[in-house]
């Protein structure tokens, strides 16, 4: 028998050090003591092809991109893709039209003159083109990132343990691999699939999938350090992982279909704002009609094409060009934040959010509750209490109990080989709050100090409580003990709130989002954190049936709820949140049953996606104003100049309609085709804006209202005033007026 008399470490993860030559020392597990296996210097890490590190942000016109965009932008030109955008649709019909037109005006079977009809028609093109080529920008920062993925996803092949012997080991490819089977991999192996981690200790790097050079540690007996991706590859030691996923189902799977932006469903939002969009069209199309005989009774310009150019600088194509590829840009940014989204449903519904819900262990607090002191009742001694504390934790694979067997060896307690033999464990349930042994007609039980009194057959001393009170006035987490229904005492467990919490859940309140903690701590405890993190509210004692009812009681009154989480206990409440952000390193039914998964596993993220929400609702707004804006501007070019040559005054002198031209532009030609490049180049100007959106503040809506209609509402009315007369300038410079 040896006995172990290493202090319990303070740190709360195994982080290996760095040496001076780049290597790493020994890590010590913060929960056992154990010795983790030394990570080799990082010259020696396996390399798979790729850097460990991430890869540097991509610009936004990066060659890269823009020249596929380019030649998807001529592909989406088919009726069939924009059939989706009835906007530029019509645009796109309007093209058509005028360029059968042109080439009559070339057979000698025109109208107006050969060169404006063809310039017309060149610029509806281009409109058109425009449009297709913001989308497809913002498709191709996605589609760049899964051809990356899929490179990460090459065939690999497995040691599959025939029947979980390690010494029969069988090739097979990844795509032969089937949940349950056990795989053996080894220091430079890439992980072949999803599973967890049943035996072994080893660092494996996920830089493929987080873009973080730093390895992260895996073992078995937890969900999040014994879940390990395929992909990813392991630096040391050796793994014996059980698949968990199907072929072509992997979460490397899942991410390279999310990020395609051509698989991106509209959302809710984004589907009425179309549907108003082809009312206005339609609206604006029969607007246009009536004014063909119109024209024709006052001796008006009233050709087809410029029917069309007027119908064209009528209706929003601005805001409908840009639509599309304002939400991709918004599923993209959460993209370079690590952040997967399921649907742009969930982006958009994150910009709406009126409530948080955060777990407290893990998201405000650091998760890492470790056993700090033994506190015995009178009558009980250190030893006794820490003997029988150590007795119910041997079979606790928790951070928790596994810190509890490490701080009852600190003081000099051993483990008595075979001590669990013939022993009945007692896992701890949500319902029972409590775990222990039972063993030779003895119990031995820690937990919650309620659920210890409910199984206390000896009174609970007043110190007990006594101690539990003070615990919990200080942020940490008391854990009764009784022995055979006797209580002996108290563990002090140790949380500390993240640095800079408080400011962000402040940030939270300017955006109008109320914050709830969520625990299962007692009410003491709860209290101390909530006054300390600065959260709204919060919830004690909470099981996981209670968050459901708590995200339900707040969607029935209205509101839109988001949380976080990484546990199989999450997944109800995570589906049934508006916006539920699964952590990577949770279980596999967390990832499945939120609608984001962060890579990152940083619960705070979920401040960020809100305000990545928020700034494509924004954007969306802002580029809506304008366009509306814009395009009522544009009246003032085309209309004037339709009907200059209508009712002139005696001598052939303009008649009292020429005072409409307010821009006094050269020509009813050139004002027309003016307005028509304008409309096309405005699109170019403002893909920029769509893709990186409007820059975001925490504002009320009726703040939102104002800076818009100022911002860009003015910026819609005044652009197009002095791009149209400097065109004209241009083209009358030119000749072509």
């Amino acid at each position: 028998m040896q006995t172990n008399t290493r202090p319990a470490p303070a740190t709360a993860t195994p982080t290996p050090a760095e040496t001076p030559g780049g290597g790493a020392t020994a890590a010590t597990f913060p929960v056992d003591g154990r010795t983790a296996p030394e990570l080799p210097p990082r010259d020696d890490w396996p390399s798979s092809g790729g850097s460990l590190k991430k890869a540097p942000k991509r610009g936004l016109f990066d060659p890269e991109i823009v020249r596929p965009a380019l030649v998807d932008s001529l592909r989406k030109l088919d009726p069939r893709h924009l059939a989706r955008n009835p906007v530029m649709l019509i645009v796109e019909i309007g093209a058509a039209i005028t360029t059968v037109i042109f080439v009559r005006n070339l057979l000698g079977h025109g109208v107006d003159p050969t060169w404006f009809v063809g310039w017309i028609a060149a610029w509806l093109w281009f409109t058109v083109f425009f449009a297709n080529f913001a989308e497809a920008m913002a498709e191709g920062r996605g589609k760049a990132q899964a051809d990356t993925l899929r490179k990460m996803r090459s065939e690999t092949m497995a040691k599959v343990m025939v029947g979980g012997d390690r010494s029969r080991i069988e090739q097979r490819a990844s795509s032969a691999l089937r949940p349950g089977d056990l795989v053996l991999v080894e220091a430079g192996d890439i992980i072949p699939s999803d599973g967890e981690v049943i035996d072994g200790v080893a660092y494996v790097s996920e830089a493929a999938i987080t873009g973080e050079s730093a390895p992260v540690l895996k073992e078995p007996g937890t969900d999040i350090a014994s879940s390990v991706t395929g992909g990813t590859q392991i630096i040391s030691d050796a793994l014996v992982i059980r698949i968990t996923a199907e072929p072509g189902k992997t979460f490397l799977d899942r991410m390279i279909a999310l990020v395609e932006g051509a698989q991106r469903q509209k959302t809710p939002n984004e589907i009425a704002l179309n549907i108003l969009l082809a009312g206005l069209t339609i609206i604006f199309l029969i607007v246009v009609v009536t004014l063909r005989p119109i024209s024709q009774y006052a001796g008006a310009i009233g050709s087809t094409t410029v029917l069309i150019a007027l119908l064209v600088t009528l209706i929003p194509t601005t805001i409908g060009a840009l639509l599309s590829a304002i939400g991709i840009a918004g599923m993209d940014r959460l993209v370079q934040r690590n952040v997967l989204a399921m649907s742009g449903r969930a982006v958009e519904a994150a910009g709406d959010v009126d409530v948080l819900l955060l777990d407290k262990t893990g998201t405000i607090t650091f998760g890492a509750r470790q056993a700090a002191e033994f506190i015995p009742v009178p009558g009980v001694t250190e030893r006794e209490l820490a003997t029988a504390a150590l007795r119910s934790s041997l079979a606790d694979d928790t951070p928790e109990g596994k810190s509890i067997v490490a701080l009852a060896e600190s003081l000099g307690l051993a483990t008595e080989p075979g001590a669990l033999e013939g022993a009945e464990l007692v896992p701890f349930t949500a319902e029972t709050r409590m775990s222990g042994i039972r063993l030779d007609g003895h119990a031995t039980m820690k937990g919650a100090v309620d659920a210890i009194e409910r199984n206390a057959t000896s009174p609970i001393p007043p110190a007990l409580h006594e101690s539990a009170n003070r615990i919990g006035a200080e942020g940490g987490t008391p854990l009764a003990v009784i022995d055979d229904g006797r209580p002996l005492g108290v563990i002090y467990l140790k949380d500390t709130v993240k640095p800079g919490i408080r400011e962000r859940f402040a940030d939270l309140r300017a955006m109008g989002i109320r914050t709830i903690m969520i625990t299962g701590d007692n009410p003491l405890t709860a209290t101390t954190i909530a006054r300390e993190a600065g959260v709204d509210d919060f919830v004690a004692q909470a099981k996981p049936e209670d968050k459901i009812r708590i995200i339900r009681d707040q969607q029935a009154d209205g509101r839109l709820v988001a949380m976080t989480g990484d546990g199989t206990n999450d997944a109800p409440a995570l589906a049934q949140a508006d916006v539920g952000v699964a952590m990577n390193t949770g279980t596999a039914a967390a990832k499945e049953a939120g609608n984001m998964v962060d890579l990152d596993s940083d619960p705070t993220k979920l401040i960020e996606i809100v305000a990545i929400g928020k700034q494509l609702l924004m954007t969306r707004g802002a580029l809506t104003t304008f366009s509306i804006a814009n395009d009522v501007a544009k009246y003032f070019a085309i209309l004037p100049a339709m009907f200059l040559t209508a009712y002139t005054a005696e001598g052939g002198a303009p008649g009292r309609l020429a005072a409409l031209n307010v821009m006094r532009l050269t020509s009813p030609h050139s004002a027309i085709l003016a307005a028509i490049i304008f409309n096309a180049l405005i699109i170019i100007a403002l893909i920029p804006l769509a893709l990186r959106g409007v820059a975001y503040r925490p504002m009320s809506a009726a703040s939102l209202l104002r800076r818009n209609l100022l911002i860009y509402g003015v910026g819609g009315l005044v652009a197009p005033f002095v791009g149209i007369k400097l065109i004209d300038l241009i083209l009358t410079a030119v000749g072509l007026s």
